[in-house]
């Protein structure tokens, strides 16, 4: 289906692997997945969005790159992790570009564009709310604190998550992806994380996770896209969102689709991006 062409960004001493496709000249749309993703969950979204002539690329994040795995809960911190999107773009030589998550990509995403606007034409967020809508909604909304139940246990140390997860041959991390994913997708994502050290480091990004920090107001044009039956992610706060976001916005609520977004919807969440995109591309 695609000419993804593999590519390694060195960056803050480590070595990330990434995906392109798309004119290497062109506006840069970059891809940040989350958890249990890699890079590759964006393929389906990104070959629309580099036929219409965007360099579309995707990085396996800090942890999940072979070649960048550092052992420490601190090595996750958002600062690191921001250093590291920073550090994407100017690998790839754009010093402007659009920026894409979903998930823990999009809680990251979502931090950058507020930290630093002036690095981001468009903002896209698949799935995760704005941090602050999220982080009130677990203090105050009964249904998001029950659908937020997993991240205190992902965030003990110890190891107790993981073994949780790679028990029986996995038994519980293959349940999360609900059915959604195609096997063979399943099958590459479980491979990966199974690696000595990379569950562990998927999960640092919540135990590095500061929940009493404030993102702020989003000033740049912002898209997000949230699912009715995403397990994790509730109403709440995905209607809260508007209310963090001082520059242009548009929320598109997909009817009848889980948190998988990027293997369920693939047109249609390329489609709505590319549109934003389309009207977001001038310097």
């Amino acid at each position: 289906m695609t000419s993804l062409k593999k590519s390694i960004l060195d960056v803050q001493g480590f070595r990330f692997s990434a995906l392109g496709e798309g004119p290497e000249d062109g506006p840069l749309v970059l891809f940040l997945h989350g958890f249990p993703e890699f890079a590759d969950a964006w393929q389906g979204v990104m070959h629309p969005i580099a036929q219409a002539g965007f360099h579309a690329v995707a990085v396996d994040q800090r942890g999940y790159s072979t070649g960048a795995r550092p052992s420490e809960v601190t090595d996750y911190a958002i600062e690191h992790l921001l250093a590291d999107v920073r550090g994407f773009a100017d690998a790839l030589g754009h010093q402007r570009f659009h920026l894409v998550g979903h998930d823990w990509g999009a809680f990251l995403a979502w931090v950058f564009a507020a930290q630093f606007p002036e690095r981001i034409l468009s903002l896209t967020t698949v799935s995760t709310p704005h941090p602050d809508a999220f982080l009130k909604a677990i203090r105050t909304d009964e249904d998001q604190r029950q659908r937020s139940q997993y991240i205190p246990f992902f965030r003990m140390p110890g190891g107790a998550a993981e073994s949780f997860l790679l028990a029986d041959d996995c038994k519980v991390l293959r349940s999360v992806y609900q059915g959604k994913l195609p096997e063979l997708a399943v099958q590459g994502n479980i491979r990966r994380l199974s690696e000595p050290g990379a569950l562990t480091a998927g999960l640092n990004w919540y135990r590095a996770l500061n929940l009493e920090a404030s993102v702020g107001k989003i000033a740049v044009p912002t898209l997000y896209i949230w699912s009715d039956q995403d397990i994790a992610l509730g109403e709440t706060a995905a209607l809260a969102t508007a209310g963090y976001v001082a520059g242009p916005y548009r929320f598109e609520r997909l009817e009848g689709k889980t948190h998988w977004l990027l293997e369920e919807a693939p047109e249609q969440v390329a489609s709505l991006l590319l549109a934003h995109l389309r009207g977001n591309s001038t310097n």
